[in-house]
C-alpha cells in the first residue's frame, strides 16, 4: 500500500519544482527586458501557468522578487566562494573567484539587471535587503582573502584592503555594465583575465619587495 504521506510529498515536490521554474523564468526574462517592466502575467506565460496559479506559489510580486534575490544570492556565493575555497593561496583564490563570478554572469545575463534594479528601488524591500547583504558578504570575503594573502606574503602588507575590495567589485560591475551597453555579455569571459591582471599588478608587484 502507498503510505498516507506519499501524495503530500508529491504535491510538495510539484510546488517546489514550480517555484524553481518560476525563479529561473524571472532570471531568464530579466536578460531580455528591464526587470521593472516585468509583469506577473508575462512571468506566468513564460512558465506555462495561469496568473492565479502563480500567486498560489508566491502570494505577491514582492515575495517572488524576494525568492529570486535569495536564489541569486545563494547560487552566487555557493559557486563563487566554493571556487575560491579550493585554493590555498589567497592571490590564486581571488583570481579564481573573480573569473568564476564573471562566468556566472555570462551564464545568467539577467542577474546584473535584476540586482541593479533592486538597489535603485526606494524603500527597503526584502529583495533589496538580500542584494545589499550579499554585496556586504562579498566584500567581507575579499577583505578576508586579502588579509590572508598578507599573512602568506603573496600580497603587499601596505594594501588598503577595504579600498581594494571596492575596486575588485567595481571592476566586475564595470566590465558587466560595458558588456551590457555593447550588447555582448558573452565577451566578458574573454576580457576578465586581463582586467584582473591589471587589478592584481600592484599588490603582487611589491609583495616581495626586498626593501620591506
Amino acid at each position: 500500500m502507498t503510505p498516507p504521506s506519499e501524495p503530500t510529498k508529491r504535491a510538495y515536490q510539484s510546488t517546489e519544482q514550480r517555484q524553481s521554474a518560476t525563479i529561473e523564468a524571472v532570471v531568464h526574462l530579466c536578460s531580455k527586458q528591464d526587470p521593472s517592466t516585468l509583469t506577473t502575467t508575462r512571468i506566468a506565460d513564460e512558465v506555462g501557468m495561469s496568473q492565479g496559479a502563480l500567486f498560489k506559489h508566491f502570494p505577491n510580486k514582492s515575495s517572488l522578487w524576494e525568492s529570486v534575490a535569495g536564489w541569486v544570492a545563494g547560487q552566487l556565493t555557493d559557486q563563487v566562494f566554493g571556487i575560491a575555497d579550493r585554493h590555498e593561496q589567497a592571490d590564486q583564490a581571488l583570481e579564481a573567484m573573480f573569473l568564476a563570478h564573471i562566468g556566472f554572469i555570462a551564464r545568467h545575463p539577467g542577474i546584473p539587471r535584476l540586482m541593479l534594479g533592486e538597489l535603485q528601488k526606494p524603500g527597503n524591500q526584502p529583495a533589496k535587503r538580500i542584494v545589499r547583504q550579499t554585496l556586504a558578504l562579498y566584500r567581507q570575503k575579499i577583505v578576508a582573502l586579502l588579509n590572508l594573502g598578507i599573512e602568506q606574503k603573496c600580497i603587499t602588507p601596505t594594501i588598503d584592503t577595504e579600498a581594494a575590495a571596492v575596486l575588485y567589485i567595481g571592476a566586475i560591475q564595470g566590465l558587466v555594465v560595458q558588456a551590457m551597453v555593447g550588447g555582448d555579455i558573452a565577451s566578458i569571459e574573454q576580457t576578465a583575465p586581463r582586467i584582473f591582471k591589471l587589478f592584481s599588478a600592484s599588490f603582487r608587484e611589491s609583495a616581495h619587495d626586498p626593501k620591506e
